[in-house]
């Protein structure tokens, strides 16, 4: 090989740059199918409402278009059936929040699986969605009955001589054994 033909031809590190960048534009690419991404998961314990949800938090990466709704299918920590509800989504929303409905019988640091379907006014689907809730604390750590009923936040009557929230007989859940 002659010294004029090592000039004309580009050096080694000249062609491993255009493939780092090829390589690095078709990563790209892989996320333009997403429509969104999950920002936030939490298990929210509601100690005055005896209540314990999951609510998973969504950042729309497009718009979000008319019809679009989130099916939302989750483990039932009780047992049995999942739970599966759907939720309208609203075009100019920056922020989708996903709640669960009432859970009971969660245990700590086990996890439980969540689905979401993103699916088009016409049912198409259009994204899929999978993570897993886990919670730092058991269920049992909650009040047996809300603390407090109506407006004015009146105690409850039905913990009358329960200061702790714990009733002889418990919340009323079986819940099956863990392990």
């Amino acid at each position: 090989m002659g010294v004029a033909e090592e000039r004309t031809r580009p050096p080694g590190w000249i062609f491993l740059l255009l493939v780092v960048a090829l390589a690095l534009g078709a990563c790209r690419d892989t996320g333009k199918e997403a429509l969104f991404e999950i920002t936030g998961r939490l298990v929210v314990f509601n100690y005055r409402e005896a209540m314990l949800t999951y609510v998973v938090t969504l950042k729309p990466l497009k718009p979000i278009e008319a019809g679009q709704v989130a099916v939302t299918t989750m483990d039932n920590p009780a047992g049995g059936e999942s739970l599966v509800f759907t939720q309208k989504l609203f075009p100019g929303h920056t922020k989708v929040t996903i709640e669960s409905p009432p859970l009971e019988c969660v245990v700590k640091e086990r996890p439980y699986k969540v689905a979401i379907r993103i699916q088009g006014a016409d049912g198409k689907l259009l994204q899929d969605i999978e993570t897993t809730m886990v919670s730092a604390q058991d269920e049992d750590m909650l009040p047996d009955r809300p603390l407090v009923v109506g407006s004015g936040y009146q105690p409850n009557p039905e913990l009358e001589g329960h200061r702790d929230g714990r009733l002889p007989g418990g919340r009323g859940v079986s819940c099956p054994a863990s392990g």
